[in-house]
């Protein structure tokens, strides 16, 4: 007890609380143990994850979770469907406020004996569901009929279904209700106070988040105390290429001495660490009583990238300030980097004020859009203020150096250097030069400047004004706010959640060596790996289909392609289930390699080995195999008799842009033109999938596609905005043809770049010209893109 509680003073409660509900009939030591055991494990795990992934909320709900289940509060069959959500697949929903994919959960929840009848009651009081189905925060609401009467867990596995969107506030509202509000409530915490707590075999911990130093408040504590760079007693070491010796002596000094160390940004000398780690372990006894190290690394972007060695972490006390988030006070604190001598500085005080402001509202627009997840920005950038106030400094040199306002001179300083120096994707960059050129241009001094919808940009005001300005107009927070539809937030708000219970899930203490999940787990997994092996096709027999073939057609070549990477695919799945079939038999040694598959199987995951081979997907296991069974089927039908399908299934192949290369070499073998002088064209059809019996003469028809951000109108033929809470509706079937690239017309187009999965990033696959009325700029701020899977 003792132990946990030095590292982890604030969950001490749990322990009371299991002590005070333990039944009379049973030993007290036992429950305790076994609850101590259990959390033990989670903040194991929580640790050796590098407590990255793992924010605040996910590891509390865990935690209670743990309680619950150990004192029996809690089915452990329903908190499994609200970490799984094992929902049927291919059900057509009912009900038109319910997607077939909430549907499918509804059905799943329906065979349970708690949940009987659900299904029957919420197609019976429609009318009710779909106003508590639509209400801004459901869970606050009570649900309709006698489902308010359920249990706590038993309504958030009803509102998982139903509004997957609002469960980060419904498992809050959960842990408050079961552990009290001190656990959910995000205040930052008195570095004072955890410094009593750190010792020199202690340091303290800085988990970055963007925007925030918290190496101010140790400068503060030391200033206090006695220590600075002065005293020559507190040194500060940010380590990059060759600062380890440094470093190492700032350490051994330091402990001899008792002086502080700061070690910054250890993220970026990964061979160094397990020396630091020896040399940390080593200091930890013997040393001076106030020797302290406080060490600062960024977050893993994810778990498997993850460096930090654990010993430095389980010694440490581990903080994490986020950073300011909405644009409210995004803005404030972009403004907070100047103040009224800033704005006095220059002689054109019309045109620096309103460009400083404009620069202001860029700075909090691009910092906070990453929250949106990919549709945000392709990849995450480290924006800074140092960039803002850089910006500034120009600013102020071009316009006292310059009759005119250089309005392209400072977009491209903007937008190529200053921010544009962190962007590695070109799509990411279109979007920052786009925000550029919509909030620095001459209508800016005219007053008729909106930078969100009703925020225009202020006129000529003092510092504290423009203060007074954002506390008085700036709309509530909403995605408009950034230029993107009120969509982007339902999706980034269902993507929080499903990483929450993704990793809840990985966190639960279901050792599949130990005790009753054991034994579960394995009776899961072998069911689930004889369905696997029983539904897999034969290879493709490569041999015999090349012998069918009179003529390598471009489109012949592909298919023999995706056969061959389908062939390597299917036998990695069929000879990993083999071999774990026979570690569980017994007849094989169990090895890492087995147990990472059957880990993965247990918790719906697409294996590794199998990711390695397969095309990018963010499908959780069933769905992708059911996925995969269809790609094998729909290339069966193809390689029949390899005549094209009346329309392709452009999200069905490994490398789609191989197919969209053989509609070019074709048609450029066909008219005899240079294959490098020519592009594709692409017309969104009015009919369905259906509705075609034969491919077209030259080009194919696609299906499959689906757009995020916005919607197709297919009666006017253009672009427009998405409809609320649909998500990535499907696009009519687009055909696709070759022409030369001096013939297309690309006036009234939005660039739309098509991507295979909802991640985009580095998934990209071609750019279509879709036809718009609206400027193009409007798709670029929302982060309009064709996605071949969601």
């Amino acid at each position: 007890l003792s132990i946990l509680h030095k590292s982890h003073s604030r969950f001490i409660i749990v322990f009371q609380k299991a002590i005070e509900r333990a039944p009379p009939d049973e030993s007290l030591a036992v429950r305790v143990l076994n609850l101590i055991d259990s959390i033990t494990f989670s903040l194991f795990q929580y640790t050796t994850r590098g407590l990255f992934e793992c924010d605040k909320l996910t590891y509390t709900a865990q935690v209670t979770f743990q309680i619950l289940l150990m004192t029996k509060e809690i089915n452990t069959v329903e908190l499994d469907f609200l970490l799984r959500y094992p929902a049927q697949t291919r059900v057509t929903s009912p009900v038109e406020f319910l997607s077939n994919h909430s549907w499918g959960g509804i059905k799943a929840l329906s065979s349970m004996e708690e949940f009987r009848n659900l299904d029957r009651d919420i197609e019976g009081s429609a009318k009710r569901w779909k106003k508590f189905v639509e209400s801004e925060c459901p869970e606050k609401e009570k649900f309709p009929q006698e489902w308010k009467n359920k249990s706590a867990l038993q309504r958030l596995c009803i509102m998982r279904a139903i509004r997957p969107d609002r469960m980060t506030y419904a498992v809050r509202d959960f842990v408050e209700e079961k552990l009290g509000s001190k656990y959910v409530v995000g205040r930052s915490l008195d570095f004072a106070t955890t410094f009593e707590e750190s010792g020199p075999a202690t340091p303290v911990f800085f988990i970055l988040s963007p925007g925030v130093d918290p190496l101010k408040d140790v400068e503060k504590q030391g200033k206090k105390l006695g220590y600075t760079f002065n005293n020559r007693n507190f040194h500060n070491v940010s380590l990059g290429q060759g600062q380890e010796v440094v470093a190492e002596q700032a350490l051994d000094l330091a402990a001899k001495e008792g002086h502080w160390v700061i070690l910054q940004n250890i993220h970026l000398v990964a061979k160094w660490l397990s020396s630091l780690e020896k040399k940390l372990e080593q200091h930890s006894e013997g040393s001076h009583q106030d020797f302290r190290v406080f060490i600062s690394a960024e977050p893993a972007p994810s778990p498997d990238s993850h460096i930090i060695p654990q010993g430095i972490l389980e010694n440490s006390i581990k903080i994490t300030n986020e950073a300011p988030t909405g644009m409210h006070a995004n803005l404030h604190k972009a403004l907070d980097n100047f103040n009224q001598d800033t704005l006095e500085m220059c002689t054109r005080e019309n045109e620096f004020k309103s460009i400083l402001f404009a620069l202001c509202y860029f700075h909090a627009v691009v910092a906070e859009r990453r929250k949106f997840g990919p549709q945000g920005w392709n990849r995450s950038y480290p924006f800074n203020t140092g960039d803002l106030t850089i910006s500034v400094n120009v600013l102020y040199n071009y316009l006292d150096a310059s009759s005119k306002v250089p309005y392209d001179d400072l977009r491209y300083l903007f937008g190529e250097i200053m921010y544009g120096g962190h962007i590695t994707d070109d799509w990411d960059r279109r979007l920052c030069k786009t925000y550029l050129e919509e909030f620095i241009k001459p209508e800016m001094l005219e007053g008729e400047l909106l930078l969100a919808p009703g925020f225009p940009l202020p006129g000529n005001m003092d510092y504290n004004g423009y203060h007074q300005y954002i506390d008085d107009a700036l709309p509530p927070e909403s995605p408009y706010l950034y230029g993107l539809h009120p969509n982007a937030e339902i999706g980034f708000l269902t993507q929080t959640s499903e990483k929450l219970f993704r990793i809840v899930l990985e966190l639960q203490p279901w050792d599949n060596s130990v005790g009753e999940g054991g034994g579960a787990c394995r009776e899961t997994v072998k069911a689930l790996l004889e369905e696997m092996l029983e539904k897999l096709m034969d290879e493709f027999n490569i041999a015999e289909l090349m012998a069918k073939v009179e003529e390598r057609t471009p489109y012949v070549v592909v298919a023999f392609q995706e056969c061959e990477r389908m062939n390597t695919l299917t036998n990695e799945i069929k000879r990993s289930l083999k071999e774990l079939d026979l570690g569980l038999k017994g007849e094989l040694t169990m090895t890492g390699d087995m147990e990472n598959l059957q880990n993965a199987l247990f918790l719906d995951m697409v294996p590794e080995s199998w990711i390695k081979k397969a095309y990018p997907s963010t499908a959780s296991l069933g769905t992708w195999f059911a996925d995969l069974l269809t790609r094998i089927k729909e290339l069966e039908a193809w390689t029949g008799d390899f005549s094209l399908p009346s329309t392709v299934w452009l999200a069905g192949f490994f490398n789609p842009q191989s197919f969209l290369t053989a509609i070019m070499q074709s048609t450029a073998r066909k008219n005899e033109w240079p294959l490098d002088k020519m592009t594709l064209q692409c017309d969104v059809m009015k009919k369905n999938r259906e509705d075609f019996a034969s491919p077209p003469r030259e080009g194919a028809y696609v299906h499959g596609l689906f757009m995020e951000g916005a919607r197709w109108d297919a009666q006017t033929g253009i672009i427009t905005d998405a409809r609320l809470k649909e998500l990535t509706p499907a696009m009519p079937v687009i055909f696709i043809k070759a022409i030369p690239a001096d013939k297309q017309d690309i006036r009234s187009m939005y660039p739309c770049p098509v991507y295979k999965t909802r991640q985009r990033g580095p998934t990209y696959v071609w750019t279509f010209n879709l036809k718009t009325r609206e400027n193009p700029s409007k798709w670029v701020l929302a982060g309009v893109a064709l996605l071949l899977q969601i």
